[in-house]
């Protein structure tokens, strides 16, 4: 598991040194799955309807429901890698 958790932490921190922002719903994966890792399934209150973009992670959070969080960090990082990839 620390394996998978070294490789997680430096995709988040390769994620930041990419030469391109990614688009929008591509953030919103990443800000899901990263929380699904370390966080676990969403918890709390939907945001409300005047909360547009906490609304939006909200519910993409919502869709990794379940997902462990060992899946949810190989995801990412392959995500990452994928992202990384198209930059070149």
């Amino acid at each position: 598991m620390s394996d998978l958790k070294a490789q997680f932490e430096q995709a988040a921190q390769d994620v930041q040194q990419l030469p391109k922002r990614p688009e929008n719903d591509v953030l919103l994966k990443l800000y899901a799955l990263y929380k699904q890792a370390t966080s676990g399934d969403v918890s709390g209150d939907r945001p409300g309807i005047l909360d547009l973009q906490g609304r939006m992670k909200y519910d993409m959070w919502a869709k990794f429901r379940g997902i462990s969080n060992e899946q949810a960090m190989n995801d990412y990082i392959a995500l990452v890698k994928q992202l990384k990839g198209a930059a070149k």
